[in-house]
């Protein structure tokens, strides 16, 4: 491997590192599995789910960290995904249990391997769980319009 080979690993992108659209289609299947199967995660689909709710997932973590926008081309908004998420009240517990079934994922899948990228997307799912997708407890309603889907690199939130 050459210089310019290091140079290439050094700058690929999350989505890249997690297997792509293939990678992280594998990890949103793992985590759903997971989170049907957790008697508290689980509540959250006990009215029901989209049936192409892990397809969806996979795309919009997928834009998320640096692949292709299809979810915003296609599914929605930042702002769609933020609602449909609000007005649960605080549910932390929850939040900790889906945290865990992603981590658990992360092994399943066998992302778990690399440090380095268990640790980006393990910070990330964190992130994303306790901040925006848990913001507006009190109401979908307080959700602004026009909010894009953040993206997150090997150094965090990207501003």
């Amino acid at each position: 491997m050459g210089a310019e080979d290091c140079h290439y690993e050094s700058m690929r992108t999350v989505f890249e590192a997690a297997g792509g659209t293939d990678g992280l289609h594998r990890l949103a299947n793992a985590w759903h599995r997971r989170v049907m199967a957790d008697e508290v995660v689980g509540h959250a689909f006990s009215h029901g789910f989209h049936p192409q709710h892990v397809e969806r997932l996979a795309a919009y973590w997928a834009e998320a960290l640096g692949g292709p926008s299809t979810y915003s081309g296609s599914y929605g908004d930042e702002t769609s995904v933020v609602r449909m998420h609000s007005g649960n009240g605080e549910h932390d517990e929850m939040d900790r249990r889906a945290i865990a079934c992603f981590d658990q994922a992360l092994v399943d899948v066998g992302l778990a391997d690399d440090s380095a990228l268990r640790q980006v997307l393990h910070d990330y799912f964190a992130w994303a769980t306790t901040t925006t997708m848990s913001r507006y407890h009190r109401s979908a309603d307080d959700v602004p319009g026009g909010l894009s889907i953040p993206h997150w690199s090997w150094d965090g939130l990207q501003v």
